[in-house]
Parts: C-alpha cells; structure tokens; sequence
C-alpha cells in the first residue's frame, strides 16, 4: 500500500505542477468558463489577479511538500490537506460560476485522491 500512495503523491503533484508551471498561458477543456489561460479563468470566477499567484503558489509548494513526504512522513497530513482544500474550492468556483461538472473533474479527482493520502496513513 505504502508504494501505491507513492505513486498516488507523485501523480498529484506531477499533475499541478504541470498545470501551474508549463499550462498557466494554454487553454485546456478543464478551465472555467472557456477561459484561454489561468489568468482569464481567475476573472471568470471573479477573483482578483493576485489570488491567481496565492493559490498557484499554494499549490506548488503542496505539491512539492507532497512529493517530500514520500521520504519525510510529517510532510504528508498538512501536504495533502493544503492541495484537498484548495481542490474544493476549485471544485466551488466551477459551481459558483455555472460551469457543467465535467469542468471540476480533475479537481474532484486530486480532491479524492488527496483524502485517500490522508486516510491510508
């Protein structure tokens, strides 16, 4: 089990970093309201600019704590807590602005998964 919650932490990580570091200015089928980027997404959910850097920089940091705790276990609870708590928000700011729930897919994905970290300990 201890290997699977491994790859579990690397998924989730590898797939943030992914999309806040190399995605943040290409469009993908998973951005709220259509947007082209995250900046234009962040304005579609009616949040400032600024909170696009908090919450991206949040999630990379969890992301990396994640991985960290593959070797350092004291990293893991606050890591997958950090990334769950920001995948539920995720997952209310596609309701909040309408979005079909096929948008909030991958953040109820990394939601569960980051409960699954959590929980198997």
């Amino acid at each position: 089990m201890e290997y699977l919650i491994s790859i579990i932490k690397i998924i989730i990580a590898i797939s943030i970093i992914n999309v806040w570091l190399f995605r943040i200015k290409k469009p993908t089928p998973w951005r709220g309201n259509d947007a082209n980027n995250m900046k234009d997404e962040f304005k579609a959910y009616g949040l400032p600019e600024w909170s696009m850097y908090i919450v991206g920089t949040l999630k990379v940091l969890f992301s990396i704590s994640l991985l960290i705790s593959i070797y350092y276990d004291q990293l893991e609870t606050p890591s997958a807590l950090g990334i769950a708590f920001l995948m539920l928000g995720a997952i209310l700011m596609h309701i909040k602005i309408g979005d079909p729930p096929k948008k909030s897919l991958p953040a109820f994905i990394f939601l569960i998964l980051s409960i699954l970290v959590i929980l198997v300990q």
